[in-house]
């Protein structure tokens, strides 16, 4: 008889003791065996096969290439029409319901509401699963957008002599532009000079190889993938949370895997740099933080929101060295009482607070500078990508607050929609401008205070701007994962990442106006977040499941919302105390 699988408290119990290389290497097949043999092993073995479905069908239904001659040659182009096409989208379909029932089923081990007692998940072992379910979607075809053949026309652009702030794709024909949406075509590049540099680097060594390009510019993502999962789980040391549910919702969640990854988006570069810099300067390496963003930043420009507030918790480390230096002590082991309270108000330690934030200001806008004009010097281009950003205006759908508005509104009323958008944009603009500032000012009480202000500030922009797609919400969801939530909290987090993934079509395209597209979405959505803390929601099973309650299977403090301790009432709270404060119930 096989021996029984172990759980994970018993895999993270076993003693660590120096062996032998091929000892170690024996420790490491039998744990692996004995987490395959578990449930949880089983699940992510269904993602994997998620995964794989995923990427096969998309040769058929993803975003494909206008002409293919590989697929002809294999003599499966039949996948891309008809009854093939139909088919390769069931499967991708399936694949995806694969992932996100695995996902939560996972989710439901991590966070301890599992059906069964012992029930658990190593960080290793999450962290093994996200290389596992990444595999496969490393050769799949763009899935769920098209923008990976914007990447590589405008990196074309650069290597072949053009600005791409200055020209759109359409300036260089040939199989590159051949692939670019039309809406993109006329359109300059919206990057910062560090990824047209590695653009330019990828289509220098691919050429104008789709295929090969396509790899490379997933391969380049594959950083942002690791910083994700070394910051995301370390952040948890300074915020509050649970390393093992961090990584679970913000790195393995298939809307990051899928649409990120799968999508070869460079927001997989830019916000595993954020989190890295936000690591980084919250371990007071304060300088490299600020480099690390700034790379960020020269990836893509919406990484630079975080800097102001990084300017802040500098600031509050700042005030903690002259405290710590008065007091004789260490500035982490400070008495709580001698702790600063607020970054920008004026004590003995720091009488003049709008001096020293001009001093760090200056500092970490001296590096940021430094940083992007030595990339684009490199690069040899300028600062066209500010006028570019606009470009995202082109984009028309209800996902974005200023959209929904204008469709109400031309719903109710017999104003003409056209005329509508532009006003309501700029309104919407002015709000955010708002925003930013409030939340900028409001959250400089404490490090927690300092994240939740980025969190909310990316919330905000997600919202706010004349643009809005799935992925964006990787963004504040990252840093999100790093609080102690409730489970609520996380039961909407599914439900909200499961809807974005299934409103978009595998070619790119969106289902915002299909009713009933629209309404299997939610429902899916809807299940997937109830099984996140009941077993069978809809009663599916022969013996029903009851509903698991989370307050016998952990301690009461789990119940509990601390909401205005990271709001400011209670910011002298060391991270220890209350560790399932959850920042956003």
């Amino acid at each position: 008889m096989a021996p029984s699988p172990r759980s994970a408290a018993d895999r993270n119990s076993a003693p660590v003791v120096a062996r032998a290389p091929r000892s170690r290497f024996r420790d490491w097949i039998r744990t692996s065996a004995d987490f395959a043999r578990s449930p949880e092993g089983h699940q992510a073995l269904s993602g994997f096969l998620g995964a794989i479905m995923i990427t096969f069908g998309g040769f058929g239904a993803g975003a494909t290439r206008v002409h293919d001659p590989l697929m002809e040659a294999l003599h499966l182009s039949w996948m891309r029409f008809g009854h093939g096409y139909a088919l390769s989208t069931i499967v991708i379909w399936i694949g995806m319901l694969l992932m996100i029932v695995s996902w939560v089923r996972l989710g439901r081990a991590t966070i301890g509401t599992a059906d069964r007692p012992g029930a658990g998940v190593t960080l290793n072992e999450l962290r093994a699963v996200v290389g596992l379910w990444s595999f496969p979607l490393l050769f799949a075809v763009p899935m769920f957008s098209r923008d990976v053949y914007s990447y590589l026309a405008q990196g074309a652009l650069l290597r072949d002599g053009f600005d791409p702030y200055v020209v759109g794709p359409v300036a260089n024909p040939g199989v590159l532009l051949d692939n670019v949406s039309l809406v993109w075509t006329n359109t300059t590049a919206p990057y910062g000079p560090i990824f047209l540099l590695l653009g330019r680097a990828v289509t220098s060594i691919t050429g104008d190889s789709v295929i090969a390009g396509t790899i490379a510019m997933r391969l380049v993502m594959v950083p942002g993938l690791a910083l994700m999962m070394w910051a995301v789980p370390y952040l948890t040391k300074h915020l509050g949370g649970k390393p093992t549910v961090a990584l679970w919702l913000a790195v393995l969640n298939p809307l990051v895997l899928i649409h990120l990854f799968g999508g070869v988006h460079n927001e997989m570069l830019m916000v595993g740099l954020m989190c890295a810099a936000v690591a980084l300067v919250l371990e007071r390496h304060h300088v490299a933080g600020v480099v690390v963003l700034s790379i960020g930043v020269a990836i893509k420009a919406t990484a630079g929101v975080a800097l102001p507030f990084l300017v802040w918790i500098w600031m509050l480390h700042e005030r903690e060295k002259r405290a710590a230096k008065r007091a004789g002590s260490d500035p982490e082991n400070l008495p709580q009482n001698e702790r600063p309270h607020d970054a920008a108000e004026r004590t003995e330690d720091m009488p003049h607070p709008a001096m020293m934030f001009a001093k760090i200001g200056g500092l970490g806008l001296g590096v940021f500078a430094a940083v992007f004009a030595t990339a684009s010097v490199i690069a040899g281009v300028g600062i066209g990508w500010l006028t570019a950003l606009s470009g995202s205006k082109k984009i028309i759908q209800w996902l974005s607050l200023p959209t929904l508005v204008r469709d109400v509104i031309a719903w109710v009323t017999p104003l003409n929609p056209d005329k509508l958008l532009d006003p309501i944009r700029a309104l919407c603009m002015l709000v955010l401008a708002a925003v930013l500032v409030w939340t900028w000012w409001r959250f400089r009480h404490s490090e927690r205070e300092a994240v939740l202000g980025i969190v909310i500030a990316f919330v905000g922009i997600v919202i706010l701007s004349p643009a809005a797609l799935p992925w964006y919400y990787s963004w504040p969801l990252a840093l999100a994962a790093g609080f102690a939530l409730s489970t609520t909290t996380l039961m909407v987090l599914v439900g909200l990442c499961t809807w974005l993934m299934l409103i978009f079509n595998p070619d790119g395209n969106h289902g915002l106006y299909n009713v009933w597209h629209v309404a299997v979405a939610t429902f899916v959505a809807l299940v997937a977040a109830l099984s996140l803390r009941t077993v069978d929601p809809l009663h599916l099973r022969s013996t029903p499941a009851a509903a698991i309650d989370p307050t016998t299977t952990t301690t009461p403090e789990m119940a509990i919302s601390t909401s205005a301790t990271v709001l400011g009432v209670e910011d002298s709270a060391p991270v220890a105390h209350n560790p399932y404060a959850d920042p956003l119930a």
